[in-house]
């Protein structure tokens, strides 16, 4: 790829790129969000046209207009949210889109052609099993043997280990050494340093839509990829202080709850955080995770059990009376749940304390009518942007507007200005940059110091043992056990994940 250039309304986001994938080798693409990784791939893979600049596949210049023309090329991309239909086996969505496929398709030769692709690369699947039945590890399998089948020589993996447990991760890794052995090239797009030595040969480092290095994994560091993406020193462990842990925060007694389709989600869960104390919960996405946060603050009914803070049983009280006892949300999805994004940073700051005397004052007994008194909001409003160091540090600017990492940071400057006895953080890194991950989980530590109990829900294991002073692993809703995170043992915390309760 030569001198690619891709521009969106108001936003350069490939500004003359240079990339080079070599026949048989592992490459890593690293750049924090917004760096233009994604779209450069998304561009070798025909999602979109470049503006200016060539692509060459084995010294010819090519023009991929959509992603049948990468195919064709042999290139191969497994996307981080998966493209299969549940109803349908392994067999059927690896058919899907074959140009051979006929009026009578013979499904036993792709079977047959599954199998094979399934011992040669380590990538065991049944052909026969409905995609609804896998894990998420045998649903990735499915997607990697679906490029190979279509003679995929270049395969793109964005993030593919963000879903996979330890174990999984581990045996990806195997299929991929072996694929580059049969003279496959992979490109590798990850924000997780420690994976790139792990499994790439060279790495390619973007920020702000450039190509800013172009390193041999044996020959750089951690810090150094940091220092290239962010474009400053960035801590990577993190001091976790002694700190004397106190009575409980958040009781939670056999509690059940069903997912948004009315299954069992949460099933007899039951566990204590205590002040001074992170509670890290380990596991793959979609194990009850989210319906767990969600019974505690009050957005989703539990079926049975009790949910105590600070000694009250708060068991299916609404949200605004869950707050009121000192309890932070940081929900998983930021712009869906977390803030309003038409509304200005300071409404955004504002939300919950909008009917505050200090804010606002009633003027009707009877109606909801209040005078806002907006030049309170802006003074409240600037302090929490500069203590928390929002860009742009203007509070009339819309939300939608700011990056992810701004984005946190406006959430965070809402929920805790109330100074909360109890956090419950739900993927509170996810897609953030190293700089922005740096900072949340510092906050967090922070919190913690100062008495606060944190409830921390992750599917970032490595975030959950650094920050965590007991895991707790869940699986199909269930407690596979809680472990102290010091010294834990990653082969056990795998199993838990997996599903083998540990006692």
């Amino acid at each position: 790829m030569v001198g690619i250039v891709k521009r969106f309304p108001g936003v350069l986001a490939n500004d003359h790129v240079n990339f080079e994938l070599r026949t048989g080798e592992i490459h890593a693409l690293l750049g924090e969000n917004g760096a233009g990784k994604t779209t450069l791939m998304n561009i070798l893979y025909g999602i979109y046209h470049h503006d200016e600049g060539e692509i060459y596949i084995k010294g010819r210049r090519v023009n991929i207009r959509s992603p049948r023309d990468a195919m064709d090329l042999g290139i191969g991309m497994v996307h981080q949210h998966f493209m299969l239909v549940p109803s349908f086996t392994v067999a059927e969505n690896v058919a899907l889109g074959l140009k051979e496929v006929r009026l009578v398709l013979d499904l036993n030769d792709i079977k047959e052609r599954i199998k094979e692709l399934s011992e040669k690369f380590g990538l065991r699947v049944d052909p026969d099993a409905r995609i609804w039945q896998l894990s998420v590890g045998e649903k990735q399998r499915v997607e990697i043997i679906k490029a190979l089948y279509r003679n995929a020589e270049i395969l793109i993996l964005d993030e593919p280990t963000s879903v996979l447990t330890p174990q999984e991760v581990s045996q990806l890794f195997s299929a991929i050494k072996i694929m580059v052995s049969e003279g496959l090239s992979v490109i590798f797009i990850t924000h997780k340093l420690d994976e790139v030595f792990q499994v790439a040969d060279r790495v390619t480092v973007m920020r702000r839509g450039k190509v800013v290095g172009i390193l041999l994994a044996s020959q750089t560091t951690k810090e150094e990829l940091a220092r290239l993406m962010v474009g400053r020193e960035v801590l990577f462990k993190l001091q976790k202080e002694p700190v004397e842990r106190g009575r409980p925060v958040l009781e939670v007694e056999s509690l059940w709850a069903l997912d948004d389709r009315g299954l069992l989600a949460v099933r007899g869960v039951s566990f204590k955080v205590k002040a001074g104390e992170i509670l890290g919960v380990a596991g793959v996405a979609g194990n009850g995770q989210r319906e767990l946060a969600e019974v505690i603050v009050g957005l989703r009914e539990a079926q049975r059990g009790r949910i105590i803070i600070e000694g009250e049983d708060m068991t299916n009280k609404p949200p605004s009376e869950v707050l009121k006892r000192g309890v932070a949300y940081i929900p998983e999805d930021r712009l869906k749940d977390g803030l309003i994004p038409d509304f200005s940073i300071a409404e955004n700051l504002l939300l919950g304390k909008h009917r505050s005397p200090e804010f606002s004052k009633k003027l009707s007994r009877i109606l909801s009518i209040y005078l806002i008194n907006w030049k309170k909001i802006i003074e409240y409003a600037a302090e929490l942007i500069k203590e928390f160091n929002i860009n742009p540090p203007c509070p009339w600017v819309r939300s939608r507007n700011l990056s992810g990492g701004n984005i946190q940071r406006l959430i965070l400057a809402r929920e805790l200005s109330a100074k909360p006895k109890l956090i419950v953080a739900c993927q509170p890194t996810r897609g953030l940059d190293v700089a922005a991950t740096e900072y949340v989980r510092s906050f967090l530590l922070k919190q913690r110091a100062g008495g606060c109990a944190v409830l921390l829900i992750s599917e970032d294991l490595d975030e959950v043992l650094q920050l965590s002073d007991r895991v707790m692993v869940m699986h199909e809703g269930k407690v596979m056990g809680i472990v102290p995170a010091e010294g834990v043992d990653l082969e056990e915390v795998g199993l838990m994940m997996a599903g083998t309760k540990v006692k």
